[in-house]
């Protein structure tokens, strides 16, 4: 595991930085759905059309947490498309893998799609480390990891930041979702390409990719 002290496995500055965050699959019996399976397919396609429309690549970097669902199809389609991509994470891998994979619809499908992206990566995930004082069930840790990618995203250049999200526009379950990541974004003047949750499988499917940075 490597130390989140290390320097990432990429060049120092980056074209771009694509920062992802989006919502896991629902998991078993979640009322209401928010990301059922039947709208992964469009999902994975809506990733891909807005890396194709920034015209990833080598040059830039990706960093998300990759949790299943919309985190490990940014994943896939990153490497796809040379991107080369970071994990960063609240916990360690295993921990990670329980809390934050294996609990949706299909878990264990989705442990194997995440170990097949986690063996492609250029270094292992990396683990934040606990703050002082921080409690089991404590929410809080994802919070903290949406401020340590963000802090990692500026520090290769504000303009450099993009973050493209999977998001149904409300408030999540708890601390650290893709809401509070969105407005941290925003309230650093960043880029946002929204995929809004509640478009998927629509009649126009190929549609609603938005950018607020540049709105």
């Amino acid at each position: 595991m490597s130390s989140p002290d290390r320097p990432l496995p990429t060049c120092l500055q980056p074209r771009r930085v694509i920062l992802f965050s989006g919502h896991m699959v629902d998991a078993p019996g979640r009322m209401p759905p928010r990301f059922p399976p039947a709208r992964v397919p469009a999902a994975a396609a809506r990733i891909a059309a807005a890396l194709d429309a920034l015209e990833v690549g080598p040059a830039d970097l990706g960093l998300t947490q990759g949790a299943a669902g919309a985190d490990l199809l940014f994943a896939e389609a990153a490497q796809a498309r040379g991107l080369p991509l970071v994990f960063l994470q609240p916990f360690d891998e295993d921990e990670f893998i329980a809390r934050s994979v294996r609990p949706v619809q299909d878990g264990e499908h989705w442990v194997a799609r995440y170990r097949a992206v986690a063996a492609r990566l250029p270094a292992p995930p990396r683990a934040m480390p606990p703050a002082p004082g921080q409690g089991e069930g404590d929410d809080t840790p994802f919070e903290r990891c949406n401020h340590w990618l963000l802090d990692t995203a500026l520090a290769c250049g504000g303009d450099r930041v993009w973050l493209l999200c999977l998001w149904d526009g409300r408030g999540g379950d708890g601390a650290g979702g893709t809401a509070h990541m969105v407005g941290q974004v925003r309230r650093h003047h960043g880029h946002v390409v929204h995929i809004d949750t509640r478009e998927l499988g629509s009649a126009d499917d190929a549609g609603s990719t938005r950018d607020a940075g540049l709105a």
